[in-house]
């Protein structure tokens, strides 16, 4: 697809002359005299590079102010900027604000198209960069071998071969993203693109322009980029309905028209999507399509939070151990039995996204550890290891209150409770480890008051 520029200036002449130099290098031109047009045109779609001048007569904004909110609201967006009247501190006040550089006017034609070249091949490599990173954080496959996981992985590896679309929900945080990049890397579609739109993170007002591309010449959306490979719709409740009503007519007719385009573009991409949220309860309210979700939900896969399958933790734990350690350069570390014993107790409710993100504030607070010294269960994050207590209080001051007999009590409830958590709910398994007979484990939590379903551990599928 030809590369799409959008040349900023007040006056006609100098962007005609920037038309037709870029225009003979291949290049696709757009125009804008002043900061409205600059904002229409971007939200119409977003072009691979601004050229923009810093002197713009007539405009509600001047050239750092349009700077400012390109930055904010299209970070990948490079800018090149231009003037007639520039000094060197303009030229350092546009560089620091996040140009990509700065060019005085007149200036030579080979300058300009060196510095475009430039700005598009660094533009590009940030793109590739953060792909690499986001598949060196863990996205090509499932990190674990409880049951829970072991069946998600079977039926990932069973729909993979085929094109059958799938609608993958749970918590957020729990990992709907990784099951998706894995999907796509089983498939016979491995080697196409796997292009994410983050349908929480657009703005309504884009949507369309972004999924379906910005008309005759402008840039492809992002349907037609993942054309031969997989399309991943995450938070697809978070669509617009009209959207949502677009997405249903590709979905049947397998084609689609850009967005103020009447040329119909075949479509050949997978359609994976994910929620967190009660599509039913959405539609009931009117807020989710009946007929999308029948089309989405070909195969359903359920992403199990971390608290169902806490037997994963010693692994995940160590896996982001490695990832960071590459990542930040921070000495590796390693957890002590009582560290994963008090992250097995807790409940996760940012699941495995939490878990990521407390072994980094471990790794941060105290690596390296004094003498190499694993990372024990009170240098954990204080929410972790602030567990609420089995018997309605929070405060540990309150054992200091009671005679000895129910303070023993008091901890002997709290202590197993959180054993069992660890160990999935399996009595049998929370007996071996604390040294106590199964029918013995069974009276104390009887005589304590404790309910406690045996769950057996599963071997999977």
């Amino acid at each position: 697809m030809p590369t799409d520029i959008l040349i900023v200036d007040d006056e006609s002449d100098i962007r005609a002359l920037i038309r037709g130099l870029l225009e003979d290098e291949g290049y696709t031109i757009r125009e804008a005299a002043d900061s409205t047009q600059t904002f229409a045109q971007i939200d119409a779609s977003e072009p691979d590079l601004v050229i923009l001048d810093i002197w713009l007569e007539g405009s509600d904004q001047d050239g750092l102010a349009i700077l400012s909110r390109i930055r904010t609201e299209t970070p990948d967006v490079p800018v090149l900027m231009i003037s007639g009247h520039g000094t060197i501190e303009m030229a350092v006040t546009a560089i620091h604000q996040g140009a990509y550089d700065f060019i005085e006017k007149p200036f030579a034609s080979d300058r300009l198209l060196l510095l475009i070249q430039r700005a598009l091949e660094t533009a590009r490599l940030k793109r590739e960069n953060a792909e690499l990173r986001i598949r060196a954080d863990g996205a090509a496959d499932l990190v674990g071998d409880s049951a829970a996981l072991s069946s998600v992985r079977a039926i990932l590896a069973r729909v993979a071969p085929t094109n059958s679309r799938v609608l993958i929900t749970g918590e957020p945080g729990s990992g709907k993203d990784v099951a998706a990049r894995l999907l796509h890397r089983m498939s016979r579609r491995a080697e196409g693109p796997f292009v994410v739109l983050n349908c929480a993170a657009m703005g309504p007002e884009r949507f369309e322009s972004a999924l379906f591309g910005g008309g005759a010449g402008g840039p492809p959306g992002l349907l037609e980029q993942a054309h031969g490979g997989t399309l991943f719709l995450d938070e697809i409740a978070d669509m617009p309905l009209e959207t949502q009503a677009r997405i249903v007519r590709v979905l049947q007719e397998q084609r689609f028209r850009r967005t103020g385009d009447g040329a119909e573009i075949e479509s050949d991409a997978r359609i994976v999507a994910s929620s967190n949220r009660d599509l039913q309860s959405a539609m009931e309210q009117g807020q989710f399509r009946q007929d999308l979700f029948y089309r989405l939900n070909v195969v359903p896969v359920g992403m199990p939070p971390l608290r169902e399958h806490p037997q994963d933790i010693p692994a995940l734990a160590d896996y982001f151990l490695d990832v960071l350690a590459r990542q930040s350069g921070l000495v590796r570390g390693t957890f002590s039995q009582g560290a994963i014993a008090a992250m097995q107790a807790y409940e996760w409710p940012g699941n495995v996204r939490q878990l990521r993100n407390a072994v980094e504030w471990v790794m941060i607070q105290h690596s390296p550890n004094a003498g190499g010294e694993p990372f024990r269960a009170d240098q954990l994050a204080p929410e972790i290891i602030m567990l609420p207590r089995a018997s309605g209080a929070n405060d540990p001051v309150d054992l200091m209150t009671l005679p000895l007999r129910e303070a023993r009590e008091m901890f002997e409830k709290d202590y197993l409770l959180s054993q069992i958590a660890r160990f999935g709910g399996n009595v049998s398994r929370t007996a071996q480890f604390v040294g106590m007979e199964r029918s013995a484990l069974h009276r104390k939590l009887k005589l304590l008051g404790v309910v406690a379903e045996d769950r057996q551990e599963s071997r999977g599928p």
